[in-house]
């Protein structure tokens, strides 16, 4: 029998808190720049402690949060006023500062988004698009490889969480797998896994509502930029992206991950069978249906045909899903299918680049990375070139787009503000959060790729070897087309 542990055994600090504790410290102890507010100093000093604690998962990013949310509270409350250096913030006033996301309709279009996909799920709407969209391709490897294709494009319109897209998808393909009678470890079964992961994330890129980190993108327009991109206007600019990288994906499977055979039957079958378990469609399955596609017609016509925003037509579809007797779900049906931690991390990420910016931290950060590496003398084409080659190296750290954005997105806003010349700002960020969705090298860059992962189909050697080319072949036609397409519609 083995003896109790001690109590100096048993307590231990995470590696990552403890280093994340001692970078704040150490930026805190810094001589102060004479340009740059106290309280901006100290606003560097917690944005340094969350990104170590975010690339090491020191902790949960929930936990995270909360902890960001005190330092702020504490922090700014016991630093001098920006506006008059004669008096204290006060810790009532951080702490609004540090809540201030909470208010942003960007967080209530995620909150409402995630009502939307555990309706999906609720209902099994995801999975019958899933299986019906299944059944209309062939048996041939090539035929089941780009019906995964079509079913993230499909999921990516209606199911604004990419997580829950895979989550819905995974299970469908490994029954798939399963009915070609195929070993896990094939290159059949990795090829369609990879193809589910990546293709997520290219789509990603391509519609504005199927990322968390793209609403958090859309967060910081409205509040550094005062103004955003709508759903339609991002759609027109990201899927023609999307729709040629979907093809160089299945193009480089083919290539890298050569199927074992170019035909298997009973793959059709087995997907028809299980769209036939699963039986008619029912009432809330055809309301719920019904409730997306005005949605996306309300999305896609804002500006146009009415002036109601994403986040105000979200919730009046919302409205109709949780309407007794007529609705699809009551609170009871979704309240444990929400990762409410996914909104308090979004809010948390809006409120610091918000505080960032309040406190003058991020003009000050953005003044210095301008003058210290001449990005003003490059152009907006390569201010993007630059810009977007340092974001895909720095997600290698981070296992979150939605914290990668939070950290940096704001600093690179206050660069463009900085920087002279006439080019659009707000298309300029609009691109950037494109690449924020790169998470194609390694499995642990998107929670999708992790889901995927799990099923152990494929290598993260496997999936590296086909997301490094994914990226460079990506990244060059972004610069492609920064120089023609995005330009001409004026984004850049």
């Amino acid at each position: 029998m083995s003896a109790p542990a001690t109590p100096a055994a048993s307590f231990k600090l995470p590696l990552g808190l403890v280093v994340g504790v001692l970078v704040m410290v150490g930026v805190l102890l810094l001589p102060l720049p004479a340009d740059l507010p106290v309280a901006g100093h100290r606003m560097l000093a917690i944005l340094a402690f969350a990104v170590v604690v975010w690339i090491t998962e020191a902790v949960s990013y929930e936990a995270s949060a909360i902890m960001i949310t005190s330092l702020i509270a504490f922090l700014l409350g016991t630093a001098p006023s920006v506006q008059d250096p004669a008096h204290l913030i006060g810790s009532s006033l951080a702490i609004s500062m540090a809540l201030t996301g909470f208010s942003n309709p960007a967080l209530a279009l995620v909150a409402g988004a995630l009502f939307i996909a555990a309706a999906m799920t609720h209902t099994g709407l995801d999975r019958r698009i899933a299986l019906v969209t299944l059944t209309r391709v062939g048996t041939s490897t090539r035929g089941i490889l780009v019906g995964a294709i079509a079913v993230t494009i499909l999921l990516s319109l209606v199911v604004p969480s990419a997580t829950a897209r895979s989550a819905c998808v995974v299970p469908i393909m490994m029954g798939v797998i399963a009915a070609f009678g195929v070993d896990k470890r094939s290159n059949i079964a990795a090829g369609i896994m990879i193809v589910v992961a990546q293709g997520t994330s290219i789509w990603n890129v391509g519609i504005q509502t199927a990322a968390a980190q793209n609403l958090l993108t859309v967060g910081f327009m409205d509040k550094m930029l005062g103004q955003r991109v709508s759903w339609i206007d991002w759609l027109i600019a990201g899927a023609p992206w999307a729709l040629i990288m979907s093809a160089v994906l299945l193009f480089l499977v083919f290539k890298l991950l050569p199927p074992e055979s170019d035909s298997i039957p009973g793959g059709k079958e087995a997907v028809a069978q299980s769209l036939a378990d699963i039986g008619p469609m029912t009432g809330p399955q055809k309301r719920l249906l019904t409730v997306s596609v005005l949605l996306l017609l309300a999305w896609a016509t804002e500006g146009r045909l009415h002036s109601f925003d994403t986040t105000s037509t979200t919730y009046a579809g919302l409205v109709f899903l949780l309407m007794p007797g007529i609705g699809v779900m009551t609170w009871k049906d979704v309240q444990s299918r929400i990762p409410w931690g996914t909104v308090i991390v979004f809010g948390v990420g809006i409120s610091l680049g918000t505080a960032l910016l309040t406190t003058q931290a991020g003009q000050w950060l953005g003044s210095q990375v301008v003058a210290h590496t001449g990005l003003d003398q490059v152009g907006p084409l390569g201010v993007f070139a630059i810009l977007g080659a340092f974001l895909i190296v720095i997600h290698l750290g981070f296992a979150s787009a939605t914290a990668l954005t939070s950290a940096l997105l704001p600093i690179l806003i206050a660069v463009l503000q900085t920087l002279p010349g006439e080019f659009s700002r707000l298309g300029m960020t609009m691109l950037l959060g494109f690449v924020m969705s790169y998470g194609f090298i390694l499995p642990i860059n998107a929670p999708q790729n992790m889901v995927c992962l799990g099923t152990g189909t494929f290598t993260a050697r496997q999936f590296a070897k086909v997301g490094i080319l994914v990226t460079l072949i990506g990244y060059g036609l972004m610069l492609v087309f920064a120089a023609t397409y995005w330009s001409w519609l004026g984004w850049i």
